[in-house]
């Protein structure tokens, strides 16, 4: 069973967004509902930029609420179509379509005008597929290479005009449309099947009474049909089920049956219902549409030679390229600076959406950019938030951990860059200091039995001592008692850690001489304090236990810095540094050096300083101290104490070790027995 810390942990990680991503792929692999519906979708607004042209060769004319007032109401008796026809002829029309189905014997009797009106006048009628019936129907010879029959569009039946209207008619096409999923039309079929039978779009029955064809060929290889052509005309790119895409920016004359029909001399004219509750609407990318306006965009689209390309292998491409994209935004998001997540996104996104416009508006190639929007979308969205939730949980993790013995601003750069720390040992030079309080005896008698009095005022001072280490790069690692222990370069990084150390103990002490003076007007014995200061190669990070750790650090020289601190009583100064320590400060802090010291538990020695000024007579008296001539250094002593006035307990330490006589071992180096 995993735990919540588990789960938790799981659903952050970048690998569950490449999960979520495998998901989507596994989804979209056999192509649902909504990833066809936003790809013709996307397919429609790359569409909405296609700059709108106006037809020179097909013009519409309309059967609209003039005529029906002119001619009287809708279906007319078939001698008033007839003399539409006439009229175009008069007025010098090319081809004219009947997108009209005459499947009926006209009841009012007008059906041998139209058919006079039909014959060789280059005219063509319409024929519809149907699940009811099969009548009538004008199939059309096609000549075929491979066999295109599983891949044309099939109706159970085919419902044409009569006998003695399809008969004379030069042309005979179906006016079927095919919707696409979200019920669209955006393509169309040029050739559909019945049975064995083929018959054509009215829009290429069109073409071919036009250009005097008896008939159509069509070419089929293993993935379907490739072209289709009349013999007399150019090739004509369709799809496998030899569908061609519809450019829909077509823009047709349009006149009224009511009007004059001068201005269509030379054009191929279709006749249109308009009229209110009789025309005919399909749903098109650009709205709602009359259903003739389809056959004239179609026509046209054919005539202009513009057709759509829909390339075989775009489905395939879309798909692993959306997949390689998505990983690399995943592992982009998990590990990437975010103004990179962010110009990476803005690139795909702006990127892909000009590609396609550029396919379509230069090379009329539709891509689909809606999949991988929506894959990138959900995926590098979720990594994204995965990790930000992980730096937020992160983030409060540093600040409880960190928050009471960092500066607010050293927590919030930890926070902004959780690689400046690292958990567990790490092997790093840190300057450690070491105070305790001096006096402690007077403080604690003063307040007696009232502990609570003596908890607030020890809180008081280790407030204001705790604040200058804070505001000046430190780390404050524990409290003992009355004593502090701090230490600089950790966990942040700090070039300076030996004199951000010194100037810290240095402003420690102007504070505490603040709060003496203030508590010594409430009565309060003042505080003093002693400080020890070491540089030193330690290990620092988390240590304790599984159950309770603390952020500390481990070494020789952090006890060495705990030992310093001890000698400031026994030196009378209050603040002792170590060999290194003075080494790295005494370029900008003055050091005066103390004595060569084997502080309790080393037989080794090691120099020890504190903050001041040396002068040669110092410098006299210890190369007399450390040769072992006590009386040369007895001497020097008096006279150096009389330039150092502030070191006048220094100075009566050291007179009466001297007067104590000297060792018997004596090599420069004195051996504490005391902490």
């Amino acid at each position: 069973m995993f735990s919540t810390k588990s789960m938790k942990k799981i659903l952050t990680h970048w690998i569950f967004s490449v999960i979520i991503l495998a998901v989507l792929m596994a989804w979209g692999f056999n192509d649902p509902f909504v990833k066809q519906t936003a790809r013709l979708k996307s397919f429609d607004l790359i569409q909405k930029y296609d700059v709108p042209t106006v037809s020179q060769d097909v013009a519409i004319v309309e059967i609209d609420e003039r005529a029906i007032a002119q001619y009287g109401q809708w279906p007319w008796k078939r001698d008033v179509i007839a003399d539409v026809i006439w009229r175009l002829r008069e007025a010098g029309a090319g081809v004219i379509v009947l997108p009209i189905l005459f499947s009926e014997p006209d009841r009012m009797g007008g059906d041998q005008a139209l058919t006079d009106a039909l014959q060789n006048n280059g005219v063509i009628i319409a024929q519809v597929g149907t699940t009811q019936t099969n009548r009538n129907a004008v199939p059309r010879g096609v000549a075929k290479i491979g066999d295109p029959m599983p891949w044309l569009f099939e109706w159970p039946g085919m419902l044409g005009p009569i006998a003695d209207i399809g008969e004379v008619a030069d042309g005979v096409g179906v006016i079927n449309t095919a919707p696409e999923i979200d019920g669209v039309v955006r393509r169309l079929p040029l050739l559909m099947r019945v049975g064995d039978e083929i018959y054509p779009a009215i829009a290429i029955e069109t073409i071919r009474v036009a250009v005097g064809d008896p008939s159509y060929q069509v070419k089929t290889g293993e993935g379907g049909i490739i072209a289709m052509r009349i013999p007399k005309y150019q090739t004509i790119q369709t799809d496998a089920n030899a569908r061609i895409w519809l450019r829909w920016n077509k823009q047709f004359e349009t006149v009224s049956v009511a009007d004059s029909f001068e201005s269509l001399q030379g054009k191929t004219i279709i006749v249109g219902i308009t009229a209110e509750g009789i025309g005919g609407v399909i749903a098109t990318p650009n709205g709602e549409e009359y259903s003739h306006i389809t056959t004239a965009v179609s026509l046209q689209t054919i005539i202009n030679g513009d057709t759509i390309v829909r390339l075989d292998y775009a489905n395939f491409l879309e798909y692993i390229s959306t997949a390689i994209i998505a990983f690399i935004l995943i592992l982009s998001a998990a590990y990437a600076p975010y103004w990179l997540i962010g110009t990476l996104l803005l690139l795909i996104y702006s990127g892909s959406a000009y590609a396609s416009y550029f396919a379509f508006t230069r090379h009329l190639q539709l891509w689909d950019i809606s999949w991988l929007y929506l894959v990138i979308t959900i995926t590098s969205f979720h990594a994204i938030f995965n990790r930000f939730v992980v730096e937020f949980l992160q983030k409060q993790q540093i600040k409880k951990q960190f928050g009471t013995y960092l500066s607010p601003d050293m927590v919030a750069q930890l926070q902004k860059n959780p690689n400046l720390l690292k958990l567990g040992g790490d092997s790093r030079e840190l300057s450690i200091m070491f105070t305790d309080v001096r006096g402690f005896t007077a403080i604690s008698e003063h307040y007696g039995k009232d502990v609570q009095g003596l908890t607030k005022i020890m809180n008081r001072y280790m407030t204001a001592m705790t604040a200058e280490i804070l505001e000046n790069k430190g780390t404050i690692d524990k409290y003992i008692g009355d004593a502090q222990m701090a230490f600089w370069n950790a966990p942040l990084k700090d070039t300076r850690h030996a004199e951000n150390a010194v100037n810290t103990a240095i402003k420690m002490l102007d504070s505490l001489k603040s709060f003496n003076e203030e508590i010594q007007q409430e009565g309060i014995p003042a505080f003093g304090m002693g400080m020890g200061i070491n540089t030193a190669e330690v290990v620092v990070g988390n240590m304790g236990s599984d159950q309770r750790f603390d952020y500390t650090c481990l070494g020789d020289g952090v006890n060495l810095a705990a030992r310093l601190e001890g000698q400031s009583k026994t030196y009378g100064v209050q603040i002792v540094l170590g060999p290194e320590t003075a080494q790295q400060v005494r370029s900008n802090i003055d050091v005066f050096e103390l004595d060569c010291i084997a502080v309790k538990g080393k037989k080794i020695g090691v120099k020890i300083y504190t903050v001041g000024r040396e002068t040669e007579h110092h410098k006299q008296f210890l190369e007399s101290y450390y040769k072992g001539d006590w009386k040369k250094a007895l001497k020097n002593l008096e006279i150096a104490k009389e330039f150092h006035e502030d070191m006048i307990g220094y100075y009566d330490n050291m007179r009466s070790r001297i007067k104590a006589g000297k060792p018997k071992d004596w090599d420069g180096t004195f051996r504490a027995t005391t902490k």
